[in-house]
Parts: structure tokens; C-alpha cells; sequence
């Protein structure tokens, strides 16, 4: 599997690199044929600086961000995102003091919430959501509900791989999309090519990685 892998860069920018294995890959909600792996992108400082200076650039000239929440591990992103805004916020028509960054966690229920020492850095704040890739978006509503059930106003989402069009077109700022890939399928479970003709799952997918299936 994994000695099919290839690296897709980003064009402006050659060291924001993502690996690229094809296969059969399942996740929590969707099969897809290629596993996408970010790791380097959200652990390596330096490349996850400049992959901030990227995602950073529609904000910087809007009303001030307050607060980053963030999902699937782009905490190190997120503070470098902070502090390109914070960088750039003397040289616009406001200037930022502060900005937080925020994860939240979820319940036993499996609802997202925000810890109770960190909910006066979402309620009247205006939120930047960060996320590692957006395939159906059922994550992104869940968390937009739960931000906007704290009290907080979702001023821009952005992610490192966006698969869905409705998404795009809602505003969602990203660096790589499915027309970057050789050939990226991404099927519910039910309708999956690659299952009718008898090809086995490779692995499971998670936002930490993923795990072979022996």
C-alpha cells in the first residue's frame, strides 16, 4: 500500500506537501481511495508556519478574529494562524490583542462541548474554525451548531483538504481539493465501487492516522 504513495505539493508554495496513498480506505461516515496523510503539515514547525502564513490570508483584512477552535489536531497550525493575525493587525483598520485557541471535547453523549473555563473565549467572540479535511461536512455542522450554541459568531472556517463543492461554496478557505489528486473517489458506504468489485479494505481511517486490516 504504502509503496504506491506520491506527494502532492501546494503550487504557490512546494514545501506544503501532503502524501497521497491510493487504496481502500474507510471511514466513520464514507469509503475513499486515497488516504491523505497531513502529519507533516500539522507536526513539522516550519512547514505548519507557512501552511498558517497560507490559511491566515483571507482574515486578515476582516473583523478581528477572536478565538480559533479547532478540530482533528491543527492546534500548532492554529497558533501560527494567531500570531499571522496578530502580526498583521496593526497594518489594518483594526488591531487584535489577543487571540485564542481552543479545542473542544467530546461528551459521552458524542456531542462536542467547550470545557467551562474556556467558554468566555467563544460567547460574543468571533470564531475561526479550523479543521485537517472535509468530506461530507457533518463534522463542520456539528461543530458551527456547537459554537453558535456557546454564544460565538463563526466568522471563517478553513481546513487542509476540502472534498465537498456545498462547502466551497459556503466560504470554506482550503489548500488542496480532490481536482489536486490522480483520481480521488470518495463513496458512501453503501454505493462503493471499490466493495461491489470485490476489493478489500486496506485500512481505517481516522483524523490520527489510519490502521491496516489484516
Amino acid at each position: 500500500m504504502e509503496s504506491k504513495a506520491y506527494y502532492v505539493s501546494l503550487e504557490k508554495n512546494p514545501l506544503i506537501s501532503m502524501k497521497v496513498i491510493p487504496g481502500h480506505f474507510t471511514t466513520n461516515n464514507a469509503h475513499i481511495n486515497n488516504y491523505l496523510d497531513f502529519s507533516g503539515l500539522k507536526s513539522n514547525a516550519k512547514v505548519a508556519r507557512d501552511v498558517a502564513r497560507e490559511l491566515a490570508l483571507p482574515y486578515i483584512s476582516i473583523d478581528h478574529v477572536d478565538t480559533i477552535v479547532t478540530i482533528e489536531n491543527t492546534n500548532i497550525i492554529a497558533a501560527y494562524i494567531a500570531d499571522e493575525l496578530l502580526h498583521h493587525s496593526t497594518s489594518v483598520t483594526h488591531e487584535i490583542t489577543d487571540v485564542y485557541v481552543v479545542t473542544p471535547m467530546n461528551n459521552t453523549a458524542g456531542q462536542m462541548t467547550f470545557y467551562d473555563s474556556e467558554i468566555d473565549k467563544i460567547r460574543g467572540k468571533n470564531i475561526l474554525l479550523l479543521a485537517t479535511s472535509i468530506s461530507s461536512g457533518r463534522t463542520l455542522e456539528t461543530m458551527l451548531e456547537c459554537i453558535s450554541y456557546y454564544g460565538g459568531r463563526t466568522v471563517g472556517m478553513s481546513s487542509l483538504f476540502l472534498a465537498s463543492q456545498e462547502w466551497k461554496n459556503k466560504g470554506v478557505n482550503t489548500l488542496f481539493t480532490p481536482e489536486d489528486i490522480k483520481d480521488y473517489k470518495l463513496y458512501a458506504p453503501v454505493e462503493c465501487e471499490m466493495c461491489r468489485s470485490g476489493q478489500a479494505l486496506d485500512a481505517i481511517v481516522t483524523s490520527e492516522g489510519y490502521s491496516k486490516l489484516l
